[in-house]
């Protein structure tokens, strides 16, 4: 082996060849000399064929399937730029010897910061206050129907308190709301120490003012949010959804939302993405959309690409990375023995 070779999604490149993402700063890895790096093709799913001979790839928007696993058995890591794997088969990395690695670090403060982001545009009114100040004297003359809610004693809920939940708390801890939340796998201490009460599931739609999904995506999760709880919520109450759009039932949100059964929501992730041009959530009044990319900032992305070379270098150095999935990997011993041939050349 004469040199580590990496290998990143296509799609991290734009189709003149330049990088899509600058702030995504490749030189640790560009300027060892032990490593060679190489970008595959990320239409769809990443070939197999396409990662013969690389050790780790950087994982962008593409798929890694089974099928995407090289024959070679060369393939020891796919890091994953972002926290959410759900295009990446789990089983099939375990099963080729490949560890999953994900970037909490990265996404955890940009992702809380797009929460309250839409927390405060929402109780804020914002989207009808800039449309009615668009419209001049008769716009302006309307504002008082355009009321506004306060956050002072207001209740905070979340689906879930792990990484970006409980970030959200912290930065939400000085507009003196109520928390709870909803976590089968928190820690009462944890939960506590972040002044959050932990309350069944049905009592974050029912008490809360300001829903918020932060739970990942799996059997368990998919339409958690479906028409039975949004009916527990109040009139006055908003549900923000920054996680992924299958965890909430968006056909039932959709008729909350139009009958005015809640009072808005704030979605950055929907159940098809991107959105079809008539999916009748575009005609709604009271909700705030973003494309999947509220949080995208030039932090964000240096922090996770931070985070994915981290990884890689510490691979190739013969360490075990951070925020690997597949933990079962770890006792895999086909896979330490790839860690420990990087060890014993690339090991300083």
């Amino acid at each position: 082996m004469d040199r580590f070779r990496v290998a990143l999604s296509g799609d991290f490149r734009n189709p003149d060849g330049s990088l899509a993402y600058p702030d995504f700063d490749l030189s640790p890895l560009q300027e060892d000399p032990d490593i060679e790096l190489a970008f595959v093709p990320a239409d769809g799913a990443i070939r197999a064929d396409d990662l013969a001979g690389f050790d780790a790839l950087i994982l962008l928007a593409a798929r890694f399937e089974r099928a995407s696993v090289p024959a070679d058995g060369r393939l020891a890591l796919v890091a994953r730029f972002g926290v959410g794997y759900h295009t990446v088969d789990v089983d099939a990395c375990s099963d080729g010897a490949i560890a999953l690695v994900i970037t909490p670090d990265g996404v955890r403060r940009p992702v809380a910061v797009s929460i309250l982001t839409l927390i405060f545009a929402l109780a804020g009114r914002l989207m009808d206050k800039d449309r009615i100040t668009r419209a001049g004297p008769a716009g302006w003359a309307a504002k008082s129907q355009f009321m506004g809610m306060g956050l002072v004693g207001r209740t905070l809920g979340s689906v879930g308190i792990g990484n970006i939940g409980a970030e959200m708390f912290r930065l939400a801890r000085p507009f003196d709301l109520r928390f709870i939340a909803h976590d089968p796998y928190a820690e009462p201490k944890a939960a506590s120490a972040l002044g959050v009460e932990l309350v069944p599931l049905d009592e974050v739609f029912q008490r809360a003012d300001f829903v918020t999904i932060n739970c990942p995506l799996n059997d368990s999760t998919r339409g958690l949010a479906d028409a039975r709880r949004l009916s527990l919520m109040k009139p006055t109450a908003f549900l923000v959804n920054t996680a992924r759009g299958p965890i909430v039932d968006q056909t039932a949100l959709v008729e909350a939302l139009a009958d005015r059964r809640i009072a808005g929501a704030g979605l950055d992730v929907f159940a098809v993405e991107p959105v079809p041009a008539e999916d009748p959530i575009l005609a709604l009044d009271n909700v705030i959309l973003a494309p999947h990319a509220l949080c995208w900032t030039d932090q964000l992305f240096a922090g996770n690409g931070a985070a994915d070379t981290t990884a890689v270098l510490d691979l190739m150095h013969g360490y075990l990375p951070r925020g690997i999935v597949n933990r079962d990997i770890v006792d895999n011993p086909v896979w330490r023995a790839k860690l420990d041939r990087y060890r014993s050349t690339f090991g300083s």
